[in-house]
């Protein structure tokens, strides 16, 4: 027994694996047909709206239909209180002015009917994606099992979120870069909408000389940018710059909630650390991880693998990243596992895995109740063996 136990988990065969991933299934979709149960006109037990912060995106959908300054704070909270004024609480907007395209069209609906469509339509491109790394994967699971068992999957539906959307472009993007670069790099331009989880794709795809998608990726982000200038108005871009630093500052002061974050940065803040240290760790974190990057792309060319270790470094080299934006794992841990299920699994990919799918589930309540922060030992492991088979 022991660490033989843990390293490698001979235990975990495909039965129980499966069987696992239908009792989660099972909890996800009991829990999110609860919620909606149990919630009044649309508002659940504990106060919050369904689809909490989704209302963010909503809000500013009807405010660009006005004209109005969606990075003004004081006029998106006045909007958004004039639907839901909860007794305190405020889902604040920092995305981008390229995201504002997106969040136009939600203003023409009505709340939940715009929170439906938007969950149906992310997730079926979110799915779209995954179902491309499925295939090539040969996981014998059905993929409707993978994704309802998946925890971080609930977790973006009942916060409306855009990790689907950007785990879609960032996961179909990778995937596509050898057979349709010029599409990859629309994609991965789109993905500039939430750009802290691109920060190593330069690394790679510079490494691996793929200059067309390079090139598609930056006519892409330059002209979505032309779009949102000429439909809102140069004065957008000091807007959100202003609006940005307003985040940083809230970020440090732990506003959004550092037990919510799974970032090393939060995790070291949420232990006590002063703010200055956990950003220099949080340094130390991505140069590290972009090197180890670089390290296995060097020489190389584009594969599934690099795509994997691209995407599984991701969540380590942002300080601000959230429990729901680990759908974007996805991709990593279904080339890990195709890997393993091909060549056989080595020391520590089963827990990696094991660990990565279950964590979403328990990270964020055991960093509220405990205060002990578990993700980025999860995520830095899963790097780890997904950097081993990517480097092989």
């Amino acid at each position: 027994m022991g660490l033989h136990f843990l390293r490698r988990m001979d235990w975990l065969g495909a039965a129980r694996s499966l069987g696992y991933l239908r009792l989660l299934a099972l909890l996800n979709v009991a829990m999110l047909v609860l919620l909606v149960a149990t919630s009044r006109d649309g508002v659940d037990r504990n106060g919050f709206l369904l689809g909490s912060d989704f209302i963010s995106f909503w809000t500013v959908g009807r405010m660009l239909g006005e004209g109005a300054n969606v990075y003004d704070g004081a006029a998106h909270v006045a909007a958004q209180r004039a639907y839901f004024a909860p007794e305190n609480g405020y889902t604040a907007f920092f995305y981008p002015p390229s995201f504002l395209p997106f969040c136009r069209p939600l203003g023409w609906l009505g709340y939940f009917p715009a929170l439906a469509t938007w969950l149906v339509v992310t997730g079926a491109a979110h799915l779209a994606a995954v179902r491309a790394w499925w295939r090539d994967a040969g996981v014998p699971a059905p993929l409707w099992l993978l994704f309802l068992g998946f925890p971080a999957v609930p977790i973006v539906a009942t916060h409306g979120q855009t990790a689907f959307l950007v785990a879609a472009l960032l996961g179909g993007g990778a995937w596509l870069v050898r057979s349709r670069p010029v599409l990859a790099g629309v994609l991965l331009g789109l993905a500039t909408i939430k750009p802290q989880f691109g920060l190593l794709l330069p690394v790679a795809l510079l490494l691996t000389r793929e200059w067309r998608t390079i090139g598609s990726a930056l006519v892409t982000a330059m002209v979505l940018a032309a779009a949102t200038t000429a439909l809102y108005g140069a004065q957008v871009w000091p807007d959100w710059l202003a609006a940005s630093a307003r985040a940083q500052d809230a970020m440090a002061e732990g506003a959004v909630g550092y037990a919510k974050m799974v970032s090393p940065f939060a995790a070291l803040r949420l232990l006590g650390v002063p703010t200055g240290a956990a950003y220099a760790v949080q340094a130390v974190v991505s140069l590290g991880v972009a090197g180890l990057l670089a390290w296995a792309a060097w020489n190389k060319r584009w594969s599934p693998g690099l795509a994997a270790l691209t995407l599984a470094g991701a969540p380590l080299v942002t300080p601000f990243v959230l429990d729901y934006d680990l759908v974007l794992l996805a991709f990593p841990l279904l080339w890990l596992t195709g890997q393993g299920l091909r060549d056989g699994f080595r020391d520590w990919e089963k827990l990696a895995i094991l660990l990565a799918i279950a964590a979403p589930a328990f990270a964020r309540p055991l960093a509220m109740n405990a205060g002990v922060p578990v993700m980025p030992l999860v995520l830095a492991l899963l790097f780890a063996v997904v950097w081993r088979r990517a480097r092989a």
